[in-house]
C-alpha cells in the first residue's frame, strides 16, 4: 500500500521531469530570440473597429455610416429577414395596431409620426421630445444604427444595427407596420 509520503515524491517526479523537459527549451528560446518570437498558429483577435479605436487624446474616430447606401437597399430588402432581429424590438416595444406601449412606445405606424409623439407612452426622453419632425426613412435608419448618436440623451438603450443589409431588411419590416405602408423613397 503507498502512503501519502509515497505518493508526493511520485507528484514530485514528475514535476521534476515536466520542469527538465520544458526548462531547457525555454531557456534555449530565450537566449536565442530574446523571447519566444513570433507565435505560429492559434487564434487571431480581430482587429477593433475605427469606432472604438480612439486616436490620441481624443474621441473615438467616426465609422463612415451613409443612411443613403441603406435607404438605396430598401428596393430590395426583404422585410421577412428582419423577424429574428424586430424579436429584439418586442422586448421593449409593442407592434400592433392599438396595442399600449411598453417600456417603449408602440412602433406600430411609426413612418411619417411625428418625433415623440405616441399618445399613450409617456417616457420620452426630452432630447426626443425636442426633436421635431416626422420619422422619415432618414430619421429611422439614423436612428436604428446608433440611437444615442442620432438624437443624444435619448432613453432608447438599443445600441444599434451596423450591418447595412439587416438594417435596409429591419426598416422595410416596420414600414409594413401600417394600414398604409410610407412609400418607399
Amino acid at each position: 500500500m503507498i502512503d501519502s509520503f509515497e505518493l508526493t515524491k511520485i507528484a514530485g517526479g514528475v514535476l521534476l521531469a515536466l520542469l527538465v523537459i520544458v526548462a531547457p527549451k525555454t531557456l534555449i528560446d530565450l537566449a536565442h530570440h530574446g523571447g519566444h518570437g513570433e507565435v505560429v498558429g492559434g487564434y487571431k483577435l480581430p482587429e477593433p473597429s475605427a469606432e472604438a479605436a480612439a486616436p490620441e487624446g481624443g474621441a473615438p474616430a467616426a465609422a463612415a455610416f451613409d443612411p443613403a447606401q441603406v435607404i438605396a437597399a430598401l428596393a430590395t430588402a426583404k422585410p421577412e429577414n428582419a423577424t429574428s432581429t424586430f424579436k429584439k424590438c418586442l422586448g421593449c416595444h409593442s407592434a400592433e395596431k392599438g396595442a399600449a406601449s411598453k417600456a417603449g412606445p408602440n412602433l406600430w405606424g411609426v413612418l411619417g409620426r411625428p418625433h415623440g409623439s405616441q399618445a399613450d407612452f409617456k417616457g420620452y426622453s426630452e432630447a426626443m421630445k425636442s426633436k421635431g419632425g416626422d420619422w422619415t426613412y432618414t430619421d429611422l435608419v439614423s436612428f436604428l444604427h446608433k440611437p444615442k448618436t442620432f438624437i443624444p440623451g435619448t432613453k432608447m438603450i438599443f445600441n444599434g444595427v451596423s450591418d447595412p443589409g439587416e438594417l435596409a431588411d429591419l426598416v422595410a419590416y416596420i414600414r409594413t407596420l401600417s394600414d398604409s405602408p410610407q412609400p418607399l423613397p
